[in-house]
């Protein structure tokens, strides 16, 4: 006999465990089943470890141009197996924060592999064998998983996915290629050039980071560039082989035949909705391209069972499925809600402009909202503000070049819309622009707060007073 819950998810990644949590304190009685580790991909292998690591090479790369602030060493070295542990606690110490909430609200956590059958049932395989659990409701929170692209020698040895080359023990990346310049393939490219490897980055798109602004891309690309990472948009007929080391093939832009050998090739073109072994026979859900189909509440065609994050949407952000997660629990426990979310048919935001997006390269890239290529597409008539980071005095400080920040304002409200950031702390600061857009303020209303000096905000300011001057 099934045991009961008011709500069983299937999934312990950001989406699921915020859910869960949030239900909790609604008193409901909640079962999350997860087959691998509390905190799913973000935690595990994604969002956490990638930071943690780019935050590790970082120090070793300011430390190689200490002399410029008077700081002398005779070596500097690092150690990756010592990167690896630091790495290694972060993760740890995450997941058992969310762990001990799960134990204080009495969560219970299922481990093993869940599939959904019919009436709202989770049939739970594990160590054990088969378990059932029935909800009054369910909700699918898998996530996603690495997409690999039909190419030649996609297969061959030491071809990997960024789930895989996070864990390795042993540095023996000196010449990587990264097939994608996505989020996750200059992400990586960021670490392994601070830890002074040869980075070739190969990108099918004309510009890196798909469809992010241009200038946005411009500017990292100028920057990669400059510090040393060889970059080819638009390349096409791809293909990997392997001879002493990996060599990946390809066609550059202008027809021009590029042999580039490497010692582990990173595929980084993006993730897919995990639906393998999700369903049973019994269960059937309506799909498109890949993706589960939701209705204004995110309930899928099965009464019932809900579906949130990257199952649903394009946007493959923790924060998004966090945000989703919360509000089907507040919709369910018929709570108000406390995010400002509106959705139609297949999970898409109408309220799309308050997701913030961020890049932690270095510098750091964070936009928010619509840009002025987007406003202009929409026949949308905006002010836009631009404030070079070159002049801001936190910058002349720390030595860091480039970057800027961008404010778009609708031109007859002076309400802004969209925010784009390319300087150190950007991650940060783009939290003060989704609340402004969030609550429609004014370039005035912006205005009114004072930021302090010296500091990276102060751009705010700036940007502010240059849109309303055109």
């Amino acid at each position: 006999m099934a045991k009961q819950y008011d709500l069983v998810v299937i999934g312990a990644g950001p989406g699921g465990y915020t859910a869960a949590i949030q239900a909790a304190d609604f008193g409901m009685r909640v079962a999350v089943v997860e087959e691998k580790e509390l905190g799913g991909v973000c935690v595990n292998r994604g969002c956490i470890p990638t930071k943690a690591l780019l935050y590790a090479s970082h120090i070793f790369s300011l430390m190689q141009t200490s002399d410029e602030f008077g700081i002398f060493t005779d070596q500097i070295s690092f150690d990756y197996r010592k990167m690896q542990k630091y790495k290694e606690k972060s993760v740890r110490t995450y997941r058992e924060e969310i762990q001990q909430m799960f134990e204080e609200k009495h969560i219970d956590l299922i481990h093993g592999k869940g599939i959904l059958r019919r009436d709202r049932t989770v049939e739970v395989h594990n160590e054990e064998g088969k378990e059932y659990y029935q909800g009054k409701y369910v909700l699918l929170a898998t996530g996603a998983k690495a997409s690999v692209p039909t190419i030649p020698g996609a297969d061959l040895p030491g071809v990997v996915t960024s789930d895989k080359i996070l864990n390795g023990k042993e540095w023996n990346y000196n010449r990587v290629v990264i097939i994608g310049g996505g989020v996750i393939g200059v992400e990586m490219a960021t670490i392994f050039n601070n830890l002074c490897s040869q980075v070739t980055i190969v990108e099918r798109n004309d510009h890196l980071l798909g469809p992010m602004d241009r200038q946005v891309a411009h500017e990292l690309e100028g920057d990669l560039t400059n510090k040393g990472i060889n970059i080819y948009c638009s390349a096409s007929q791809i293909s990997i082989s392997k001879e002493e080391n990996l060599v990946c093939t390809f066609q550059t832009a202008d027809q021009q035949k590029v042999s580039q050998k490497a010692g582990i090739i990173l595929i980084a073109t993006g993730r897919k909705p995990d639906v393998s072994g999700l369903f049973g026979q019994d269960v059937s859900l309506e799909m498109r391209d890949g993706r589960l189909l939701v209705d204004g509440t995110f309930q899928t065609s099965e009464k019932g069972v809900y579906a949130i994050g990257d199952l649903i949407a394009d946007i493959q952000l923790a924060h998004v499925a966090s945000a989703q997660g919360t509000f089907v629990v507040e919709n369910l426990a018929k709570k108000a809600h406390s995010i400002k979310l509106e959705v139609v048919p297949n999970g898409m935001f109408v309220s799309l402009p308050i997701v913030p997006s961020c890049i932690y390269t270095t510098p750091e890239i964070a936009t928010v909202g619509i840009t002025e290529e987007t406003a202009h597409a929409y026949g949308m008539k905006v002010r836009v503000g631009h404030y070079s980071m070159n002049e801001n005095g936190k910058s002349i400080i720390t030595r860091t070049d480039g970057g800027f920040i961008r404010l778009v304002f609708e031109a007859y409200s002076n309400t802004i819309v969209g925010a784009q950031m390319v300087c150190p702390r950007a991650t940060d600061m783009i939290g003060e622009m989704a609340t402004a857009i969030a609550n429609g303020l004014t370039a005035t209303q912006l205005s009114l707060a004072m930021r302090a000096h010296p500091t990276y905000s102060e751009g705010i300011k700036a940007a502010i007073e240059d849109a309303m001057r055109n």
